[in-house]
C-alpha cells in the first residue's frame, strides 16, 4: 500500500507549462465555431451553384465576407491546436517535432489560402 499524496505521485511526470491556456483556447475557438459554423451555411449555402458573377457579388457586401473569413480564421486555429494535442499524445522523439512543424505549416497555408480566396471574392 502506497502512502504517497497525489502531488508526489505526478512529480517527474512532466510540466504544466501550457495546459490550462490550450484548453481555454480550444474552448473559446469551439463556443466561435458554435456560433459561426451555422451562420457561414445560412450564408453560404445560398450561393451554392450559383454563377460566379452572383458569387462575387454577394461576397462583395460585408456580412457574408466578414463571415466567411472569421470562420475560415477560426476553424484552422481549433484545427491546429486539436492536431496539436494529438501529437503531442500519440508521436514522440524526432517524429513528434517534424510532425508539428508539417502540421503548422499546412494549418497557416490552409488560413492563407482561404483568406487570399476571400479577399479575392470581395475585392
Amino acid at each position: 500500500m502506497s502512502y504517497l499524496t497525489d502531488r508526489k505521485r505526478a512529480t517527474g511526470m512532466g510540466s504544466a507549462k501550457s495546459g490550462t491556456e490550450h484548453h481555454w483556447s480550444m474552448t473559446v475557438s469551439s463556443a466561435a465555431l458554435l456560433v459561426l459554423i451555422p451562420l457561414f451555411i445560412f450564408t453560404f449555402g445560398p450561393m451554392l451553384g450559383e454563377p460566379h458573377d452572383v458569387v462575387t457579388a454577394y461576397f462583395a457586401r460585408p456580412f457574408p465576407a466578414i463571415i466567411a473569413t472569421l470562420t475560415i480564421l477560426v476553424t484552422f486555429k481549433h484545427f491546429a491546436g486539436g492536431v496539436q494535442a494529438l501529437i503531442e499524445d500519440y508521436v514522440h522523439g524526432g517524429a513528434q517535432k517534424v510532425a508539428m512543424i508539417a502540421m503548422t505549416c499546412l494549418s497557416w497555408a490552409a488560413a492563407a489560402t482561404g483568406l487570399y480566396a476571400m479577399v479575392r471574392l470581395a475585392l
